[in-house]
């Protein structure tokens, strides 16, 4: 959890043990008093118990993590080559609404989010043809994050790995990350189902419509 996050959970929380306190209702001294214990207690260790639940995986600053990796039987140039071009990947991924490059590293993304559309500029961190292709919101983005997608050899020549790892700052920090789990977004889902239809299209030439369609489940790092 963030520092600023954990001090306005910390001071809220400090607020509800006092007005808990200060209650003479029996009933609501110990609702507040409960609750306000519970914030102090999430801002003293940074651990929001609900993201736990959730399996939401962060980094100790408050990012949010995701990650994913299938193989597909193509070689990796041919793979690399379609993540490059950047403007084609709202084909892929059914969140984002458009890429538009504006030069050779730079481009502004636009997804769908529960409040509407959000945009931010994006810059290439990393391009190694047919190997890896990493990228970087820039200062000042409404939504802070990061990718990188690889390319490896697969085992007994099948083909290749392609392993995405993302990672994001939701606005209201691990709050809003639980928020949004609850109200349905589900970004570990949303990544598996782009890469599967991405297989899909690499091996079978086309994308079908129908999401979850996978032949299993694979850890980041592992395979299809």
């Amino acid at each position: 959890m963030p520092v600023a996050e954990r001090s306005m959970v910390g001071t809220l929380g400090l607020a509800l043990m006092g007005a808990g306190l200060r209650s003479a209702r029996p009933l609501q001294k110990i609702v507040l008093g409960s609750v306000g214990a519970g914030l102090a207690a999430m801002a003293a260790t940074g651990r929001n118990p609900l993201a736990t639940a959730l399996k939401i995986r962060q980094t100790p600053s408050g990012d949010v993590l995701v990650g994913d990796a299938v193989t597909i039987g193509v070689p990796a140039d041919e793979l690399y080559a379609r993540w490059r071009d950047l403007a084609s990947l709202p084909q892929l991924m059914t969140h984002l609404q458009r890429v538009e490059v504006l030069d050779e590293r730079r481009s502004r993304w636009t997804v769908s989010a529960p409040t509407g559309e959000v945009s931010w500029e994006a810059e290439i961190t990393t391009d190694e043809p047919g190997q890896r292709l990493g990228w970087q919101s820039v200062p000042g983005a409404t939504i802070d994050n990061a990718g990188e997608v690889q390319f490896r050899p697969a085992p007994g020549g099948r083909g290749t790995e392609v392993i995405v790892h993302l990672t994001y700052r939701p606005p209201g920090g691990t709050a809003g990350a639980v928020l949004a789990r609850l109200a349905g977004e589900e970004p570990a889902q949303q990544l598996r189902d782009d890469l599967m239809r991405f297989k899909r299209e690499q091996e079978l030439g086309f994308a079908p419509t129908t999401d979850g369609q996978s032949s299993g489940r694979a850890n980041a790092g592992g395979s299809a």
